[in-house]
């Protein structure tokens, strides 16, 4: 509480840091606003007038160039203010009142400057709701932080007024304190935001606060995976089938968008993710000649107020064409069949690249006599000059043998007779 105390006293200007310019005239010489202090938790700007003021009007401009008028509420004991929830103060702020007193204008200003070191405050803020009710933020120490800076995180819903110190921090290995971590968010509603208030101790310097504008809940929630994500077959095409994710806000199925990846399995290939916004179903259909040679899907969403995608999901395989179920039976035979007939071959070959054994199973073809070979040459052929043979000579005749079987006679031998003699040549 009193780390709380001290926050809160670092945080609210005193009135000495106001001026009034323009005051009422110089007979009455007095400023008509009086106790004028800008509380920048609540980015609240109270003051009380002196005496009745008939026009009034608030106005604070922030650098580089934001500039926000008011037109002033009453508040508690005769006070007025001017509320600027989505101001950011930690760059500094110049605030002024201007109205009417009297029937004269007079106008007060009040100049407000972030304490501590350039610098020192923390950068990189962000945060996020996850798992429905949790939330998580980080940050990164300034870069003119001193190396033993602690930083307070302060948080509050728009709809409430109590301030939530974070409940759980996230060191770094220095022990820094880096992150917070929320496990129990208040019931939601759409029109949720939530303010965040960082500030810095260090004992050898005073650091800056950082604060920035209201969070929209429904901007900072990263959605889990799509559920229950299927892949059916039937018979043309893949059908691509979801569950929307458990969410914080009860959103439309219309304001979801989601993204589907194809990948090929087995490899770090995949495609161009193909986003599906604004569907009544979640359904997506791919034909199957679009997705052969072993395909796998995975998505993540997002809600189209979010810029933040979920995680992807888990993969899910296509499924082709059912496949014929082989037996194991089957695969053993196959197995022994090409066994045998490589076993069959094996022996083949050796057999063959025996000689004595090719002899045996390969006789060689018998070849003719040489003494055949002259008898079955055909005769010589006689050349004759001038390629005509001459007159006298007489044509060649062809001779039979012929061996006649005489009957066995006593007495000498008849000579055998040839046929008949050749007549003598003529002269």
């Amino acid at each position: 509480m009193a780390l709380l105390l001290g926050f809160a006293s670092l945080l609210v200007v005193p009135l000495s840091s106001a001026r009034c310019a323009d005051p009422l005239p110089a007979e009455e010489n007095q400023s008509p606003v009086i106790n004028m202090k800008l509380d920048p938790r609540k980015k609240l700007l109270t003051w009380s007038y002196r005496t009745n003021v008939t026009e009034q009007e608030c106005q604070m401009d922030t650098p580089p160039n934001s500039s926000t008028r008011q037109t002033p509420e009453p508040a508690d004991h005769d006070a007025y203010s001017c509320h600027f929830p989505n101001a950011v103060l930690h760059r500094g702020a110049f605030l002024t009142v201007r109205g009417t007193a009297g029937g004269a204008a007079f106008r007060c200003a009040l100049h407000f400057q972030n304490a501590g070191r350039e610098g020192s405050g923390a950068v990189n803020f962000s945060c996020v709701i996850y798992n429905v009710q949790l939330l998580n933020c980080s940050w990164a120490p300034g870069p003119a932080a001193p190396a033993d800076v602690q930083y307070q995180l302060h948080c509050w819903a728009c709809r409430e007024e109590e301030e939530i110190e974070c409940p759980h921090y996230i060191l770094d290995g220095a022990g820094t304190r880096v992150g917070c971590h929320f496990d129990a968010l208040p019931e939601p509603r759409l029109t949720d935001s939530y303010v965040f208030l960082l500030n810095g101790t260090s004992p050898e310097t005073e650091v800056q606060f950082v604060d920035f504008p209201p969070f929209r809940a429904i901007q900072m929630e990263k959605l889990n995976p799509p559920a229950n994500l299927t892949v059916d077959y039937n018979g043309s095409h893949h059908i691509i089938q979801w569950d929307n994710p458990k969410m914080r806000f009860d959103f439309p199925r219309n304001s979801l968008c989601y993204e589907v990846d194809i990948q090929v399995a087995g490899t770090s290939s995949q495609e161009d993710p193909v986003s599906q916004c604004r569907q009544e179903e979640n359904v997506y259909v791919v034909p199957y000649a679009a997705v052969r040679g072993g395909r796998s899907v995975r998505l993540r969403g997002r809600t189209l107020t979010s810029a933040m995608w979920s995680e992807w999901s888990a993969t899910v395989p296509f499924a082709g064409h059912p496949e014929p179920e082989v037996s194991g039976t089957a695969v053993a035979l196959v197995g022994l069949l090409v066994g045998a007939v490589v076993l069959l071959v094996s022996i083949l070959t050796f057999l063959c690249t025996r000689w004595p054994l090719r002899r045996t199973l390969f006789p060689p073809v018998p070849q003719v006599k040489p003494e055949l070979v002259g008898s079955l040459a055909p005769s010589p052929k006689i050349l004759w000059a001038g390629g005509h043979r001459p007159p006298s000579f007489p044509e060649p005749e062809d001779i039979v043998a012929v061996e006649e079987m005489l009957p066995c006679v006593s007495g000498p031998a008849a000579p055998a007779t040839r046929g008949p003699s050749p007549a003598p040549p003529q002269l």
